[in-house]
C-alpha cells in the first residue's frame, strides 16, 4: 500500500512539473515601427528594400494579411494598442489637441501583465503622456522606460535629450554639426539591456521604434541627420531621399535581427513571443513619397486616410513550437485585440468592457470561435474633417466627413477600394451607418470641429 501511495505521489509530482512547464507564460516582445507601410517588407511583396531578418521572422512564425492599426496616426493608434479600446472609446483619439494623455483610470497592457509576474519595459516613442502627467510610462505599469515622451520630439533622430525613467538623459554629443547618438541605435541597446536584465522571469518589452518616420527637418538639412548612412543603397539610381528611406527600413530590420539573436544567445528564443507591426500606414507628407517603393502594396490610401492603406499594417508573430511556422493567416484583427490576447497567453485577467477579443486561438493554430462583429475607426474630430470607417465582414464602409456620402467596398473582390458599390447594397450601407452612429462615445476633448487647415 505504501509503495502504491509513493508511486502515486511521484506521478503527481511529475504531472505537476510537466504541467507547470508547459503552461509557463511566455516572454513577450512587441516591436512597433513608425509609418511603415503594408508593402515595405519583403515578406509583404517589397522588391527593392532589403528586410532579411523580418522576412525570416515571418517564415518562422505567422504572417497576418488582415491586421489593422488602432488609427491612421500615431497617438490614438498607440492608445488603442495599450488599452484594448477602439478609437470611438479611447482616451486619445488624435494627435490633437495637445495635452490629452492617459489617466490613472486607464488600464494598459503593462498593468495587466504585472500582476501575472511580468517585468515590464518600454523603449522608444511613447506619445501617451508627458512627464508630470498621469500618462507617462512609469505611471502606466512600466518598470523601466527609455525614450521620447513627446511625439513631436520623436520626429528627430538626433535630439538633445531622452527620458530615462523619470530623469532627463542629455545627449551632449548631438549638439553642433557632428551628430553622434542616433536614437534608433540607443533604443536597440536599451532593449538588449532590458532582455539581459529580465532573464529570471517572464518579461514584456514594448519596443516602439521611430524608424522609418520621416523627420521634420527643413529642406536642405544634411542627409546624415536623417540616417547615419544610406548603405546598402548608396549606389542605387534613386533620389537621395528614397535611398535614405530604404536605409532606415533596412536599419530597422538589422536591429530586429540583433534582438532575435540576443534572445537566442540567452536561451530565451523558445519561450518568447515576438510581434512586429506598424502604427499606421506610410506618410505622404514629407519629401519621401510612398509611391516610390509602393509602400502601401496593393492598398489605397496613406497615413491620415481610413482607406486600407492608412490602417492595414504588416503583422508578424513568432513563438517557436507554439505559433505555427510559415503560416499566412487572413484572420481579421486590430490593435485593440492585443491586450486581451496577451492577457490570455500570460494567464492574466484583462479589464472588463474592452472592444478587443483574444486572438490566442489563432496564434496557437486553433479555430477562432469568437469573431468581431465589426471593426471601427474614426479620425479628425478637431481638424474639421471627421472621418469614419467600419469593417463588417468583407464589407468596408468609409465616410470622409460629416454629411459626406458613405462609400462601400467589398474587400474580398476589391482590395484596392476602387469600386464604390453603395448604391447596389442599401441594406449594408444602413447597417454600417448604424455602427458609425453607435460605436463612438462622446468626449468633450474631441468635438466635431468646423473645417480648418490640417496640422
Amino acid at each position: 500500500m505504501k509503495r502504491l501511495l509513493l508511486l502515486g505521489f511521484v506521478l503527481l509530482l511529475t504531472f505537476a512539473a510537466g504541467g507547470s512547464a508547459s503552461a509557463a507564460p511566455p516572454n513577450i516582445v512587441f516591436i512597433l515601427a513608425d509609418d511603415l507601410g503594408y508593402g515595405d517588407l519583403g515578406c509583404y511583396g517589397q522588391k527593392q528594400i532589403q528586410t532579411p531578418n523580418l522576412d525570416r521572422l515571418a517564415a518562422d512564425g505567422m504572417r497576418f494579411t488582415q491586421a489593422y492599426a488602432g488609427s491612421t496616426v500615431c497617438a490614438p493608434s498607440r492608445c488603442c494598442l495599450m488599452t484594448g479600446l477602439h478609437n470611438g472609446h479611447g482616451r486619445i483619439r488624435d494627435n490633437l489637441p495637445l495635452g490629452i494623455y492617459l489617466k490613472k483610470a486607464d488600464v494598459t497592457i503593462a498593468e495587466v501583465l504585472k500582476p501575472a509576474g511580468y517585468r515590464t519595459g518600454a523603449v522608444g516613442k511613447w506619445s501617451l503622456g508627458l512627464h508630470g502627467s498621469e500618462g507617462k510610462p512609469n505611471d502606466q505599469g512600466f518598470d523601466d522606460w527609455f525614450g521620447h515622451l513627446d511625439q513631436d520630439q520623436a520626429h528627430y533622430y538626433y535630439p538633445d535629450h531622452l527620458w530615462d525613467n523619470d530623469r532627463v538623459m542629455l545627449l551632449a554629443g548631438n549638439r553642433g554639426q557632428q551628430k553622434k547618438q542616433y536614437t534608433a541605435d540607443l533604443f536597440t541597446e536599451r532593449a538588449l539591456q532590458f532582455i539581459d536584465q529580465s532573464r529570471s522571469g517572464p518579461f514584456f518589452l514594448y519596443l516602439a521604434y521611430t524608424l522609418p518616420h520621416w523627420s521634420d527637418y527643413p529642406k536642405g538639412t544634411p542627409e546624415s541627420q536623417i540616417v547615419p548612412s544610406d548603405a546598402p543603397y548608396h549606389d542605387r539610381p534613386w533620389p537621395q531621399v528614397e535611398r535614405n528611406y530604404a536605409a532606415m527600413v533596412t536599419r530597422l530590420d538589422r536591429d530586429v535581427g540583433r534582438l532575435l539573436a540576443r534572445l537566442k544567445e540567452r536561451g530565451l528564443e523558445e519561450n518568447t513571443l515576438v510581434f512586429f507591426t506598424s502604427d499606421n500606414g506610410p506618410s505622404a507628407e514629407a519629401l519621401h513619397q510612398p509611391s516610390f517603393f509602393q509602400s502601401g502594396g496593393p492598398l489605397r490610401g496613406v497615413k491620415r486616410d481610413l482607406y486600407e492603406g492608412g490602417i492595414r499594417v504588416p503583422m508578424i508573430a513568432r513563438w517557436p513550437g507554439k505559433v505555427p511556422a510559415g503560416k499566412v493567416s487572413d484572420q481579421v484583427w486590430a490593435f485593440w485585440d492585443v491586450l486581451p490576447t496577451l492577457a490570455e497567453l500570460a494567464g492574466a485577467e484583462p479589464p472588463r468592457g474592452l472592444d478587443g477579443i483574444s486572438l490566442a486561438p489563432t496564434l496557437l493554430g486553433q479555430p477562432q470561435t469568437r469573431p468581431h462583429e465589426y471593426l471601427y475607426w474614426d479620425y479628425g474630430h478637431t481638424r474639421g474633417k471627421y472621418l469614419q470607417a467600419v469593417r463588417l465582414g468583407d464589407w468596408k464602409g468609409v465616410r470622409n466627413g460629416v454629411g459626406s456620402p458613405l462609400e462601400l467596398y467589398n474587400l474580398k473582390t476589391d482590395l484596392g477600394e476602387t469600386r464604390d458599390v453603395a448604391p447596389a447594397h442599401p441594406e449594408v450601407v444602413e447597417r454600417i451607418q448604424q455602427v458609425m452612429t453607435n460605436a463612438g462615445r462622446a468626449d468633450p476633448n474631441y468635438p466635431i470641429a468646423a473645417k480648418r487647415a490640417r496640422s
